[in-house]
């Protein structure tokens, strides 16, 4: 006699292949490794002066687990590198970026620039390139001839750069931050005038995104030196 088995048609084992490479074990699906931890970040260039800025959620995806991350990492006077994608590798490439800068230091006798630095950045990302750290850094600081200019400089996760004269924006919530940058910028601001316009568009933008906020951290460079300010945000 021929023994009939009842399978359930819904189950994992009887969807497609394409189907059940999606699925994590649990059937969810499984979310980009760059949005894990989670992140946003901004940067703009004003007149002679530049702002950073990041929010300061540290989660393991839907989870928060410390809102005080750090994501911003300033290297030498007049750059700041920000860093997001796999909270592990953020922490791996601050400690190489800061030993490359000490060691050109100590070999040229004198401070790496800000295109210099996102040269080495582009560099050291490339030389992963067929196993990657899961980052996208966005460098920001005053460069030229006068150290007035400033530089604000994009990358994806292989060193590909994209340059830009007024934002640049990186994290999870990227469409509500371009959306909020493009409105609310203008050129020419001022130190003040910056840091406003740039603490409203990521504290408006990451309320729009689950994976970032819980306050923020703002950079304010100018040639004088920085100012580093601590908003709080919606903790929710």
């Amino acid at each position: 006699l021929a023994r009939v088995v009842a399978r359930t048609p819904d189950s994992l084992s009887d969807r497609p292949r394409s189907a059940r490479s999606r699925l994590s074990p649990a059937g969810t699906k499984m979310s980009s490794i760059m949005q894990y931890n989670g992140a946003a970040i901004i940067a703009m260039a004003g007149k002679d002066c530049i702002a950073i800025a990041s929010d300061k959620r540290y989660g393991i995806r839907n989870q928060t687990m410390g809102c005080q991350m750090k994501k911003i990492f300033q290297v030498g006077d007049k750059t700041f590198v920000g860093l997001t994608g796999l909270a592990t590798d953020m922490q791996t490439l601050d400690q190489k970026f800061r030993f490359r800068s000490n060691m050109y230091r100590l070999r040229e006798e004198r401070e790496m620039s800000t295109e210099a630095f996102a040269n080495m950045v582009t560099s050291l990302l490339y030389e992963h390139r067929f196993g990657p750290y899961f980052c996208e850094p966005i460098v920001a600081g005053l460069g030229g001839e006068d150290g007035k200019s400033p530089f604000l400089c994009g990358m994806d996760l292989l060193g590909a750069q994209v340059r830009t004269e007024d934002f640049m924006v990186g994290g999870d919530c990227t469409e509500a931050l371009y959306g909020l940058c493009e409105s609310m910028y203008r050129p020419d601001l001022g130190p003040d005038e910056l840091f406003e316009v740039i603490a409203q568009c990521l504290l408006s933008g990451v309320d729009r995104d689950c994976l970032a906020g819980w306050g923020c951290v703002v950079h304010v460079l100018t040639p004088e030196g920085v100012t580093t300010r601590d908003l709080k945000g919606r903790m929710d």
